[in-house]
């Protein structure tokens, strides 16, 4: 008897072997990537297309066929690849809000930091630090006498601005640290999306390359029949 009259087996999976209240919980062995049901015919023997398989046998597959064919292509896995064939046999959403994320975990003198080397860096304290030192020096150089606290060549001033400098120096590489920090973050996560991307794209069209193949292998089949009835019927 041919498997096409077999009448296929349901409400049970063929690797686990566990009952399925319904039948939608389980997939037909037509809509499994073929290479997913190679891994399965090595662990079943009386494999047919009559069986069915749960979505968790087939997530666990799926997950050792990804990673041999990441292990095949780029050698050993790292732990960031890893992480993203876990993520597809668990079918987690990968892609987050690092901004948000990196925020969360800031420390007080971290964000302290990333304040003001913002706004050491923009128009605001050069306007501002500026109309200071022309305040400073003009005074400084109009009034005479004891009222000048001063004088110059303005020393100072100068200690001032040294220390000043001394300060914003190593905060501006606290933040600048930080901003490293959640580039290779953001990086990461770009790399983890785009990996997991380019995996389910191929699953994909590897399993339409497959029902498309049996599609067309049902209708020649289908075609033949129909030339044996008007055969016969030519009879």
């Amino acid at each position: 008897m041919s498997a096409s009259h077999v009448t296929p087996e349901v409400g049970r999976c063929a690797v686990c072997g566990q009952s399925k209240s319904r039948p939608s919980m389980l997939l037909p062995a037509q809509a499994i990537n073929p290479n997913i049901v190679d891994l399965i015919k090595a662990k079943v023997p009386d494999w047919n297309e009559t069986k069915r398989v749960c979505r968790a046998c087939i997530n666990t597959y799926r997950h050792a066929y990804v990673e041999a064919l990441l292990r095949e292509e780029r050698g050993e896995l790292s732990q960031l690849e890893k992480s993203v064939v876990d993520s597809i046999s668990r079918q987690e959403t990968l892609s987050s809000d690092v901004e948000e994320d990196f925020a969360a975990r800031a420390t007080f003198g971290e964000r302290m930091a990333d304040h003001i080397a913002s706004f050491g860096g923009s128009w605001k304290f050069i306007i501002l630090f500026g109309t200071i030192i022309c305040v400073w020096m003009t005074y400084n150089v109009l009034i005479a006498g004891s009222d000048q606290f001063d004088p110059y060549p303005f020393i100072l001033l100068n200690l001032v601005l040294s220390c000043l400098a001394a300060l914003q120096a190593p905060i501006i590489m606290m933040s600048q640290n930080r901003q490293d920090a959640k580039d290779r973050i953001r990086s990461e996560n770009d790399f983890r999306v785009n990996l997991k991307a380019e995996l389910e794209i191929r699953h994909l069209h590897e399993k339409i390359d497959h029902l498309l193949s049996r599609q067309w292998e049902r209708m020649a089949e289908i075609q033949r029949v129909q030339m044996e009835l008007m055969d016969e019927r030519k009879k």
